[in-house]
C-alpha cells in the first residue's frame, strides 16, 4: 500500500512540474514571441469585420521584452508605459500613432488578447505567446 502511494505520489508530482515551468514562462519577466491568430475591425454603427490580422494592417508576429518595456511588431517598435501582473495575467498598456493599446497575456498559458482603439475606430486582436 506505501508503495503504491508513493507511486502515485511521484506521478502526481512529475506531472505538475512541467505546468508550474510553463506558467512561470508568462510571468511578466521571460521575452515572449506572440502570434496573432485571430482580428477584428469595428468602426461605430457598423457590424465589427473578421480578419486575418495582416489583412487589415496588424501585425502577425510580436516580440514582446519585459526588460526593456517594448513591444516589437514587423514594422516598428512601441514602449510599453505599464505593466500589471496579478495572479492571472500580465496587463500592459500603451500609445502608438494616436492610437492606445491593452495587450493582455494569460499567465498560465499564454493566450493573449489585445485592443488598438482611438475615437474613431477600434481593432481586437486574439493569439499565443511563447518564451523567446
Amino acid at each position: 500500500m506505501k508503495r503504491t502511494l508513493t507511486a502515485i505520489s511521484c506521478a502526481v508530482a512529475s506531472a505538475l512540474v512541467p505546468t508550474w515551468s510553463v506558467a512561470a514562462d508568462f510571468d511578466g519577466k521571460t521575452p515572449l514571441i506572440c502570434a496573432t491568430y485571430d482580428a477584428h475591425s469595428c468602426d461605430p454603427g457598423v457590424l465589427c469585420e473578421r480578419a486575418l490580422p495582416g489583412d487589415i494592417g496588424l501585425p502577425q508576429f510580436m516580440r514582446v521584452d519585459f526588460a526593456k518595456k517594448t513591444i516589437e511588431g514587423t514594422s516598428r517598435t512601441t514602449p510599453i508605459q505599464s505593466i500589471d501582473k496579478t495572479p492571472g495575467q500580465v496587463l500592459m498598456q500603451g500609445n502608438e500613432l494616436g492610437f492606445g493599446w491593452t495587450m493582455v497575456i494569460d499567465s498560465a498559458t499564454g493566450e493573449m488578447t489585445s485592443t488598438i482603439v482611438n475615437r474613431d475606430s477600434t481593432f481586437v486582436m486574439f493569439g499565443a505567446c511563447t518564451p523567446k
